[in-house]
């Protein structure tokens, strides 16, 4: 059964960059990119290559039309939508839902 949880409000947010949020004991990086659809992306913050929960400090960007945070650690670039490291396949991140409705983000656990 999927929980759907109110993590944060739209002000929390900073446009074209990322934020920590902890739900359930598990840090998740969240992104907001106001020119996007959507606008709100999650991710897992732990950089399984750097061992240290540090993605949502990542700059975001795009490569070859897909949307990544590059880790401030090694600068491996880890893919939005997919979770996918694309210097690495061996390595992922865990995605997660979530959407901005009525300026709160919603988390679909």
């Amino acid at each position: 059964m999927s929980q759907v949880t109110i993590i944060c409000e739209q002000k929390d947010l900073v446009a074209n960059s990322g934020i920590c949020a902890k739900v359930d004991g598990q840090q998740i990086a969240l992104f907001y990119l106001p020119k996007e659809t959507p606008q709100v992306y999650a991710i897992g913050n732990w950089d399984p290559i750097g061992k240290a929960h540090v993605l949502s400090r990542g700059m975001v960007g795009d490569i070859n039309e897909r949307l990544v945070v590059a880790s401030p650690l090694y600068k491996q670039h880890f893919d939005l939508h997919t979770g996918e490291c694309l210097e690495d396949s061996e390595y992922s991140v865990p995605v997660y839902r979530v959407e901005l409705t009525a300026d709160k983000v919603l988390l679909t656990l």
